[in-house]
């Protein structure tokens, strides 16, 4: 895995070519390490694969060979769940650049995130029924929330697997890019969040992320919180500022 800071935001590069970036016990460990540092310095997330003989992988899901000889007990510690959440609860946002396939828990962390582009060669689904499995780290319940009961169905349980075409109309991305574009797309995303206060866009994913009960009474709260904030003060004084000019 390659890890590349920047002031605001942090891009990973998944790079396990020889199997596709399949995911492992390391690259969870290390994806760990990731949302530990980001948890202690706020900045925007950005996931990316690898090439492999020229084509792009986002990741092929699991270490099959690994996943085999997992048992019930390995099952009730959901490795990939926890840390698929934990990426999703992260304090700023997180964008997937999808190119090629994301499979299985590759699909699953993709899911997790907030913002997924994608390539014309992107493709995306959850075969785990055929390896007599489910989806249990986040797909069986993320991706009706994003596209619906219907499309969510064709995945999880017709194994479907989508193209980037087939992806954008669900909703289950929101760009497609050339593959040689698609670092720079993502980049763009960061660089229009990054313009946004980072407090504001912390909470604002916090509150988006509430229960409906919770409405309206927790977005007051936030918007208390807020508008004592001096950076609130500032935007808004520039913004006037520049109204007069």
């Amino acid at each position: 895995m390659t890890v590349t800071p920047g002031q605001d935001r942090l891009k990973v590069q998944l790079n396990r070519p020889e199997v596709r970036n399949a995911i492992d016990a390391t690259m969870v460990e290390e994806l760990h390490a990731v949302c530990a540092h980001l948890e202690r310095e706020p900045k925007i997330l950005i996931l990316a694969g690898t090439e492999v003989n020229g084509k792009g992988v986002f990741a092929s899901g699991a270490d099959i060979a690994q996943l085999r000889e997992r048992r019930r007990a390995d099952a009730l510690r959901g490795v990939n769940s926890q840390l698929f959440n934990r990426i999703a609860k992260l304090p700023m946002p997180v964008i997937a650049a999808l190119d090629g396939y994301a499979l299985g828990g590759g699909a699953e962390l993709a899911w997790a995130a907030d913002f997924r582009l994608g390539t014309p060669g992107l493709k995306i689904g959850q075969p785990e029924t055929g390896l007599g499995i489910i989806a249990a780290a986040g797909a069986l319940w993320r991706i009706k929330e994003l596209a619906g009961e219907a499309v969510a169905k064709e995945i999880l349980l017709a194994g479907r697997i989508l193209s980037a075409e087939e992806s954008l109309t669900a909703g289950l991305i929101s760009e497609i890019h050339e593959p040689a574009e698609l670092d720079a797309a993502a980049d763009a995303l960061a660089d229009r969040i990054g313009k946004q206060d980072p407090l504001a866009v912390q909470i604002s994913k916090k509150v988006f992320h509430m229960p409906r009960e919770a409405h309206p009474h927790v977005d007051e709260l936030a918007q208390a919180i807020l508008f004592e904030s001096e950076a609130k003060f500032d935007r808004m004084q520039a913004f006037l500022d520049r109204k007069k000019k």
